[in-house]
């Protein structure tokens, strides 16, 4: 991040977020056990991992990520091209570390904010069934 983008930006939370800490709870509840900011690839850290089951989870913030249904859809004021970028640089930046935790060999799910917001345990059941042998990858909508 550049630093004139970084001084606005010091306070925010990048872990342990309301969501993170529920979707965990909600994840701890059914049994799983797992690790938190683990790093799966060079320059990508997941949010945590369930390490037996070599699965890499990445909770997003509707706003950060472009949520489909919460993003922000038109910035507006005199730094709207900025965060319009902002969000676009950060949906690349979860694209190429989609792809390189799969080529490091974990299964990669990505579970909206507003997802844990309105059921924390249907999300949690959504990467619990990631964990299922013969299942497919969930679908990554980042």
């Amino acid at each position: 991040m550049r630093t004139e983008e970084g001084e606005h930006l010091k306070g925010r939370r990048a872990r342990d977020t309301a969501p993170e800490v529920a979707l965990r709870r909600a994840l701890h509840r059914l049994g799983f056990r797992f690790r938190l900011q683990r790093r799966v690839a060079p320059r990508c850290t997941a949010d945590f991992v369930l390490p037996k089951h070599h699965l890499a989870v990445f909770v997003d913030g509707c706003f950060w990520h472009g949520c489909p249904q919460h993003g922000a859809h038109e910035f507006r004021g005199p730094n709207a091209s900025r965060w319009a970028e902002k969000i676009r640089t950060n949906q690349a930046r979860d694209r190429r570390n989609n792809q390189a935790a799969r080529d490091s060999g974990w299964q990669v799910i990505r579970i909206w904010e507003c997802e844990i917001q309105k059921d924390s345990e249907a999300a949690a059941q959504r990467v619990a069934e990631a964990t299922r042998p013969g299942t497919p990858a969930p679908p990554n909508l980042a």
